[in-house]
């Protein structure tokens, strides 16, 4: 497997893990790899630092071979992600990994969470309308979060009205 930075128009970075380089290509001319932020599928390798390994599997490790799946793109916030493979990554991943990445983006997320509550104001499951009124400039632009069914978040899509969806943890995880 081999980890990439990558990059798309808007400039939003995230991390990507490949089976090999010739994977990174093919799907890169595909369009098959989209930015977790804003969907562009317009992606390059972004510059990075080379990272050494400290130690390592004999040769004939199979989890060497690459068995993972072909690309496993994430995100937290518009900045890089964790380095390292999704938590439903197969057996060949080291489990210790896989629970990393997973802490990982759980606080990434809990941060998330933090930002957006401290910094927008909730509008309930008046989210498309108040979304609407803000980008027709009905009102003033500002921070907003609250509920849209998918059917919502579609009309406001093809309106052209800017918006993400957050996966949205509890305040616990208990």
């Amino acid at each position: 497997m081999i980890l990439f930075v990558l990059k798309c128009t808007a400039d939003h970075r995230f991390e990507a893990w490949f089976r090999n380089g010739d994977a990174y290509e093919t799907q890169a001319a595909a369009k098959a790899i989209a930015c977790p932020v804003c969907g562009d599928t317009h992606i390059t390798k972004a510059p990075m630092a080379p990272r050494i390994a400290k130690g390592g599997r004999a040769k004939d490790d199979p989890a060497r071979e690459g068995s993972a799946p072909e690309a496993a793109p994430v995100a937290g916030g518009g900045a890089a992600a964790p380095a390292a493979p999704p938590a439903s990554a197969p057996p060949s991943v080291p489990a210790e990994l896989r629970e990393r990445f997973a802490a990982e983006v759980m606080r990434h997320l809990t941060e998330v969470r933090r930002t957006v509550e401290t910094n927008c104001d909730y509008v309930g499951d008046r989210f498309a309308e108040e979304a609407r009124r803000i980008h027709y400039g009905e009102t003033d632009p500002r921070g907003i979060y609250g509920e849209a069914t998918d059917k919502e978040a579609e009309e406001l899509k093809e309106e052209g009205v800017t918006f993400g969806r957050i996966p949205w943890l509890p305040r616990t995880n208990s």
